[in-house]
């Protein structure tokens, strides 16, 4: 039984991350006999990891056919987007307020997010990049010091790397943008100025997501 519930756990941590690295686009159909092959296990691990899967909204399960990976709905973009700009804003302007001390390790630890986003873009690592930008914006939460907003950003955590990953699946190019906007969100941090931030970061999403900018960003 320990065993079967280690592939099964094997199984959903595999697909899981395939979804949220955009391996996995919404709208594939994938079957058990597909995952079960390629990871060298029967289908009831795969069964048990699907179903955990449907759970969790990922998936959705047609009995004959296979299993769907859940398209990113319609709306849910600009929705997340917004959660996030006013956590990331009231973080900002919360370690603009504070202690200097705060601020400066705050812009230390995105400078040094900033060169593993370097490397994994160097390496078009997707999967990794897509994460380290969804901890670059939450070492901001973090720092504004709210432990129940900092709990509600680590839910939007895995929506975050979805949508980061299929933005750069559709367009590569974007990884050096994305880094550009980071260095003038740590910059901004550390000038102090938490209403440009909101500007910029507000801008940045957007242009990540593919979405109308509706804030001026002054630096572009």
């Amino acid at each position: 039984m320990s065993k079967l519930r280690s592939a099964s756990e094997q199984v959903y941590l595999e697909v899981k991350e395939r979804i949220l690295s955009a391996t996995l686009p919404g709208g594939e159909l994938i079957s058990e006999g597909e995952i079960a092959s390629e990871m060298g296990t029967s289908r009831t691990p795969v069964r048990e990891a699907f179903l955990r899967l449907e759970a969790e909204g990922w998936m959705r399960l047609f009995p004959k056919r296979g299993a769907l990976v859940v398209p990113v709905a319609d709306g849910e973009t600009e929705h997340v987007l917004a959660a996030r700009l006013l956590l990331e804003s009231d973080a900002a302007h919360a370690v603009v307020r504070g202690p200097a001390h705060l601020r400066t390790d705050l812009v230390e630890a995105l400078r040094a997010n900033l060169d593993s986003q370097r490397t994994a873009a160097a390496n078009a690592d997707v999967a990794e990049f897509s994460g380290l930008d969804a901890d670059f914006h939450g070492l901001i939460v973090r720092a504004g010091g709210n432990p129940l907003l900092v709990s509600f950003y680590i839910g939007l955590r895995e929506r975050q790397r979805r949508m980061t990953a299929k933005s750069l699946v559709r367009d590569p190019r974007q990884l050096q943008s994305i880094i550009d906007d980071h260095i003038r969100l740590a910059d901004l941090i550390e000038a102090g100025d938490a209403d440009a931030f909101t500007a910029s970061d507000d801008a940045h999403m957007r242009r990540v997501h593919g979405l109308p900018i509706a804030i001026e960003d002054g630096a572009r």
